[in-house]
């Protein structure tokens, strides 16, 4: 599929520097720059989509853990004293 995409002056020239001192085409550059985008969006709206149903299934069950509770158990991660997980309550 090709997509003609309309840059002013400066941003054009931008990209031809950035190309320039990595030794590639602005094209390669571009679709880079694309792809990263496309992902950073992706991921973005997966964790949006995945908040969304954790609220949801709180709303329904009232399970949770607060912030205290999660921070002590992430705080031992990777040392020797590293704790299971909190059980959640209501």
């Amino acid at each position: 599929m090709s997509i003609s995409i309309k840059l002013d002056d400066e941003l054009k020239d931008r990209i031809q520097h950035i190309a320039g001192l990595q030794h590639r085409t602005p094209h390669a550059v571009m679709r880079e720059a694309i792809a990263q985008y496309a992902e950073r969006e992706e991921a973005r709206e997966r964790f949006t989509q995945e908040a969304l149903a954790s609220w949801q299934h709180y709303q329904q069950s009232g399970r949770h853990l607060n912030g205290d509770e999660v921070r002590a158990w992430l705080g031992d991660w990777g040392t020797d004293d590293e704790l299971p997980a909190p059980e959640c309550h209501d």
